[in-house]
């Protein structure tokens, strides 16, 4: 199949608009870095977009540009945020509460910018994330009211910011375990089941479902459904809107996506993979319940197997045992510690352990990890590239794939598709690393 035409990018001109549902710990910190680095008083460590570097052409070349002086994405200085959140805490007020950054390093020097972001009244129902209950919440009830109040919020802080352009990104709670059903098939059958008030209808879709109508790129930084249905698969594909995942990828995770690639690759064997976490900040409160837990179980549980294939060998993951497991712990805030005990078997089964304690700060990952889409899904909004962007698997999870295809969960593979897609995006080769070119006679 021959490589699709290079796409026409829209320039970015103009305010790019940010909108977080939640405005906790990862918004916070996410809004207060950017501020930082507009006024070059931080680094954005961890960001791809702004700290990485891309190869053009043969090592020969020397082109190592870094990404953002090669790729047309928005400037830093062009982003402006805003916000939903079931409490009325501005960014400053909820960054001081989440306790992740030094208020007198990080908070005082841009207090003024922080405080401008206030959240707006969140469409919220503790049905869904049972052990949060803010004052800041929509008075009604009704479904199809939240979307269109959603709609109304979008429309209100287009206007007032003057934003030519907006990306929406879940920065929220884990909402309860929910399957894709009769009410996710087709849009028929999705607005009926939010004038009914179906239960299967969570906040995170009609969140998703008002990006998707007013044409704004959606990514989901936790395991909720939310875009991840047919029936807004099927609507972003049809309106050119970028959608790309769901569940930041951040600590434990991460590190199953580097080291299982290593097992696979060495051909080891792994018996069993014991993960438990500990944290305290709210994410760590609403994971305490058992229903909200079972969503973010199936996100991680399922990268192991996606990368280790125990269907084609059987005899090295046919009978691994993996176990995941999340303890709140109030003292450790947003501080989590991820502790793995990993039980490999090499050369004629000699058994061997490995085990490793990763003292994270969660939000430290994720905000850049959020700036990165925020620019990437703007990027290819503005190339005219909707649906289903797979090149950002590497941020997620749980990332999302056409229909019938398998999930692509090794890191290095995902930073490989997410470079070469940028360099069809700009007209380079590809990059195979095969390099026999430079062992050719010419």
């Amino acid at each position: 199949m021959a490589t699709p035409k290079t796409p026409t990018i829209a320039p970015a001109e103009g305010k790019l608009g940010v909108l977080t549902v939640g405005l906790g710990a990862v918004s916070s910190t996410l809004i207060a870095g950017v501020e930082l680095a507009k006024r070059n008083m931080a680094e954005p460590i961890g960001s791809l977009t702004q700290m990485g570097t891309i190869r053009l052409g043969k090592r020969t070349d020397e082109r190592t540009p870094l990404i953002k002086d090669a790729v047309p994405l928005t400037a830093i200085n062009d982003i402006v945020f805003g916000a939903w959140d079931p409490f009325p805490d501005d960014a400053y007020t909820a960054a001081v509460r989440a306790g992740v950054l030094e208020s007198g390093r990080h908070l005082e020097p841009v207090a003024e910018a922080l405080r401008q972001v206030r959240p707006m009244a969140a469409a919220f129902d503790p049905q869904y994330v049972k052990r949060i209950d803010g004052p800041n919440v929509k008075d009604h009830t009704s479904k199809r009211k939240m979307l269109e109040g959603i709609r109304e919020d979008i429309g209100r802080f287009r206007d007032e910011n003057k934003t030519e352009r907006m990306v929406m990104i879940w920065a929220g709670s884990t909402e309860i375990f929910l399957e894709n059903g009769p009410a996710h098939q087709d849009i028929d059958s999705f607005e009926a089941a939010i004038d009914a008030n179906d239960p299967t209808v969570a906040p995170s879709m009609l969140y998703a479902y008002a990006a998707l109508q007013e044409g704004i790129p959606f990514a989901n930084g936790a395991p909720n459904l939310a875009v991840d249905t047919p029936v807004l698969r099927d609507y972003a594909t049809a309106n050119k809107v970028p959608i790309s995942g769901k569940d930041f990828k951040t600590g434990q995770t991460l590190l199953k996506t580097v080291l299982a690639p290593m097992f696979k690759a060495r051909m080891l064997g792994v018996a069993g993979w014991y993960s438990t976490n500990i944290l305290g900040n709210r994410d760590g409160e609403v994971l305490d319940d058992p229903d909200n837990f079972k969503t973010k179980e199936e996100s991680k549980l399922g990268v192991l197997e996606g990368i280790l294939q125990p269907e084609t060998y059987p005899s090295l993951y046919g009978d691994m045992y993996h176990k995941v497991r999340i303890n709140y712990y109030p003292p450790r805030g947003d501080n989590k510690e991820g502790w793995d005990n990993i039980d490999i078997f090499g050369w004629l089964n000699y058994p061997m352990q490995m085990k490793i304690d990763f003292l994270c700060r969660d939000s430290i990952l994720a905000a850049p990890l959020a700036l990165d889409l925020v620019l990437f899904s703007d990027l290819a909004k503005r190339a005219g590239m909707g649906g289903i962007q797979e090149w950002l698997s590497f941020y997620y999870k749980s990332p999302q794939v056409a229909p019938g295809l398998y999930p692509e969960h090794d890191l290095f593979i995902q930073l490989t598709k997410l470079k070469n897609t940028l360099r069809w995006m700009i007209g380079e080769d590809q990059i195979t690393h095969l390099g026999l070119e430079y062992y050719l006679d010419e």
